[in-house]
C-alpha cells in the first residue's frame, strides 16, 4: 500500500508541476508575411506599433522575404490587430510554442548601440539631402524635386522618431511618430497644392537643374545602402537592399526622367506628372504613421 501511495504522490507531484512550467515558461513565436513591408521605414513603423504591446519579446525582420517573426507570450490576436492598422499587408501565416533564449539579451544590447549609430548616419545623409534638394527645388521650379526631397524627410522623419523615443514610453513614442506623419502630411499636401497651381499657370521648369540635383539624391541613396550592407554582417539586410532601394531609386529616376523630357519637349507636365506621383507616396507613408496607435 505504501508502494502505491508513494507512486501516486509522485505522479500527481509530476502532474501539478506541468502547469506551472508551461505558464512560466512557454513563449510563442508568429510569423507574419507583410507585402508592403520592403525598407527600414517599414520596418521602424513596426516596431514602433508593436513596442507598445507589453506581450512582445523580440522582433525579427526578414526584409528580402518580407517575412516578420514576433516572439511573444499569449495569444497573437493583439499583434494582429497592430498590423492591420498599419495596412501593410500583414498575413499570419503560423504561430508555435518557442523556448526564449536567455542568452540573447546581451547580444541584442550589442545589436541596438550599432543600430543607433547606424540609424544617426542615415538621419544626417537624408536630412541634409531633404533641405538642399527642397531649396533647388524652389529654385529650379520643380515639384518633382520637391516632391522627391519630401522622401528625403519621411526616411529622416522615421529615424529620428526611432532615435529620440529610445526610452521613452510607447504612448510618447506614437506622439513623436505622430508629429513626423503630421509635418509628412503636411508638406505632400502642400506639394500636390503645388503641382495643381502650376498646371494652371503653366511654368516651365528648369530640366538641366532637375537632372543635376535628382542624379545626386541618386548618389545619397546609394551611399545610404552601402552604409547598410556594411553595417548588418549576418546577411539579412544585405539580400534586402535591392528591394530597399527600389522606392527611392525609382523616384531620382523618374525626376531625371521628367528632366530629360522637359527639356525635349519644352513642357513641364512631365515635372507635374512625377511631383504629383511622388507626393502621393509621401502622403501614403503619412497615413501609415498616422495610423499607430499606443
Amino acid at each position: 500500500m505504501s508502494d502505491c501511495q508513494c507512486k501516486a504522490q509522485v505522479q500527481v507531484s509530476e502532474n501539478a508541476q506541468l502547469p506551472e512550467c508551461s505558464a512560466s515558461d512557454l513563449h510563442h513565436k508568429t510569423r507574419y508575411h507583410i507585402r508592403k513591408m520592403d525598407c527600414p521605414s517599414e520596418e521602424n513603423l513596426i516596431r514602433m506599433a508593436l513596442g507598445a504591446l507589453p506581450q512582445v519579446q523580440q522582433l525579427q525582420f526578414f526584409l528580402q522575404d518580407r517575412q516578420l517573426d514576433v516572439v511573444h507570450q499569449g495569444s497573437p490576436d493583439a499583434i494582429t490587430q497592430r498590423l492591420e492598422t498599419l495596412n501593410l499587408g500583414a498575413v499570419l501565416q503560423s504561430s508555435a510554442p518557442f523556448q526564449a533564449d536567455p542568452t540573447a539579451s546581451a547580444d541584442n544590447s550589442k545589436a541596438d548601440a550599432d543600430e543607433r549609430k547606424l540609424l544617426l548616419r542615415l538621419l544626417t545623409i537624408n536630412a541634409v539631402m531633404f533641405v538642399t534638394e527642397l531649396i533647388v527645388g524652389v529654385w529650379a521650379q520643380s515639384t518633382g524635386l520637391i516632391a522627391d526631397s519630401l522622401d528625403m524627410l519621411a526616411d529622416a522623419a522615421v529615424y529620428s522618431v526611432a532615435l529620440l523615443a529610445v526610452g521613452l514610453s510607447a504612448t510618447k513614442k506614437v506622439r513623436a511618430a505622430h508629429l513626423s506623419g503630421w509635418l509628412q502630411a503636411l508638406l505632400a499636401a502642400g506639394v500636390l497644392f503645388e503641382v495643381a497651381r502650376r498646371f494652371w499657370a503653366g511654368t516651365e521648369p528648369m530640366s538641366t537643374l532637375m537632372i543635376v540635383m535628382a542624379s545626386v539624391a541618386l548618389i545619397a541613396n546609394t551611399l545610404c545602402l552601402y552604409l547598410i550592407s556594411q553595417s548588418r554582417s549576418d546577411g539579412a539586410h544585405m539580400k534586402a537592399t535591392k528591394i530597399f532601394s527600389t522606392n527611392d531609386v525609382l523616384a531620382n529616376l523618374g525626376v531625371i526622367v521628367a528632366g530629360g523630357l522637359v527639356a525635349w519637349t519644352g513642357s513641364g507636365y512631365p515635372d507635374l506628372v512625377i511631383g504629383c506621383i511622388i507626393g502621393i507616396i509621401v502622403l501614403d507613408g503619412a497615413r501609415r504613421i498616422l495610423a499607430l496607435r499606443a
